[in-house]
C-alpha cells in the first residue's frame, strides 16, 4: 500500500497545468480531490512520475448562474449540495449530491474529477447528459466544448486529449416548470450506483414538451436513453406512457455483468429505476 515515487507540483494558473501536462502526457497526472488516484497509487496501478495539483487554480472553481449555468470543475460534491441557488435552478444537482458517498467524500471530490475519471457507476455524468450539458476542456491546442453525450467513451476513457484539462460544466437554464428526479440503487458498500436515473422534464398543457433520461451505472458508460426521452414527447405522463419508456430505457442498454450485479438484474433496474422517477414527476 505504499505508492511508487513521484514528483509533485501545485500549479498556479490553468496555463501552467496544461504546460506541465503536455511536457509529458503520459507520466503526468492531474489531482483533485483525489479519491480515485491515491488509492491507485497505493495500489501501484497507476505510477506517474509527476502529479500535478490543481487545486490552487481559482478558474476552475464556483458556481455561476445566468443565462446559463456554470460549474467549475474543481467545485465539490458538498458546494453543489450546500448551493440553495443552484437548487432552486436545478434541484437534481442537490438530489445527486445528496446521494453520494459520505460528508468526507463529498467536502474533497469534485465535480470534475468524476466527470474525467469516467467511472461507470459514477452519479454526475448521467446528470450532466441529462441536462444537455456541454463540458469545456483547455489543452495546447485551445479550448473547445464537447456535448456530455459524446464525453463518455467507454469505462475511464472520456474524450479528454492528452494535455487537455477539464475546465467547466455549461448548462442550458432550464424553461420555467421544468422537472428533474436522480434516482439510484447504491451498492451497500462502495455507494456507487448499481443502476442510476437522472431525468429532466418539461410539459405544457398536460403534455411533455420536453424529456431527457440518462443512465448510470448499468452499462461501460453513462448513456441517454433516447428513444425512452421521444416516446414521451406530445403524449401525457400516464402510467402506460411512462411504463413503455421505462421499457425503452431497458432494452437500450447493453449492461454489464459483475459481482455487483447481472446484466439481467442491472436491465431490470434501469426499467424500475426509470418508471418510479417519471411517476414521481408525475404526481409532483
Amino acid at each position: 500500500m505504499i505508492p511508487a515515487s513521484f514528483d509533485y507540483v501545485r500549479a498556479s494558473s490553468l496555463a501552467q497545468a496544461i504546460g506541465l501536462l503536455q511536457n509529458d502526457p503520459d507520466g503526468s497526472k492531474l489531482i483533485a480531490g483525489g479519491h480515485t488516484l491515491i488509492p491507485t497509487l497505493k495500489l501501484r496501478l497507476a505510477s506517474p512520475a509527476l502529479l500535478i495539483d490543481i487545486n490552487g487554480i481559482d478558474e476552475l472553481k464556483g458556481i455561476d448562474i445566468g443565462d446559463r449555468v456554470r460549474i467549475g470543475a474543481l467545485t465539490t460534491h458538498a458546494e453543489l449540495l450546500a448551493s440553495e441557488l443552484l437548487r432552486k435552478v436545478l434541484p437534481i444537482f442537490h438530489q445527486a449530491a445528496d446521494l453520494i458517498a459520505d460528508p468526507q467524500v463529498r467536502n474533497r471530490g469534485t465535480i470534475g474529477g468524476s466527470l474525467a475519471n469516467a467511472d461507470p457507476a459514477a452519479d454526475w455524468p448521467a446528470v450532466v447528459v441529462a441536462l444537455k450539458g456541454e463540458l469545456e476542456l483547455a489543452g495546447p491546442a485551445g479550448r473547445r466544448r464537447v456535448a456530455a453525450k459524446d464525453f463518455f467513451v467507454d469505462i475511464m476513457t472520456t474524450a479528454l486529449e492528452p494535455g487537455e484539462v477539464l475546465v467547466a460544466i455549461h448548462i442550458p437554464r432550464p424553461t420555467p416548470g421544468a422537472r428533474f428526479r436522480y434516482r439510484k440503487i447504491r451498492h451497500p458498500a462502495s455507494g456507487y450506483a448499481v443502476v442510476g436515473v437522472a431525468v429532466a422534464l418539461g410539459q405544457h398543457d398536460g403534455v411533455v414538451s420536453e424529456a431527457a433520461i440518462a443512465i448510470t451505472g448499468a452499462t461501460g458508460r453513462a448513456f441517454a436513453a433516447g428513444s425512452a426521452s421521444a416516446h414521451l414527447i406530445g403524449k401525457p405522463l400516464s402510467s402506460e406512457n411512462i411504463a413503455q419508456a421505462a421499457l425503452l430505457a431497458s432494452e437500450q442498454a447493453e449492461c454489464l455483468s459483475d459481482h455487483y450485479a447481472s446484466a439481467d438484474y442491472r436491465k431490470h433496474l434501469i426499467k424500475t429505476e426509470v418508471g418510479r422517477a417519471l411517476a414521481s414527476l408525475k404526481d409532483a
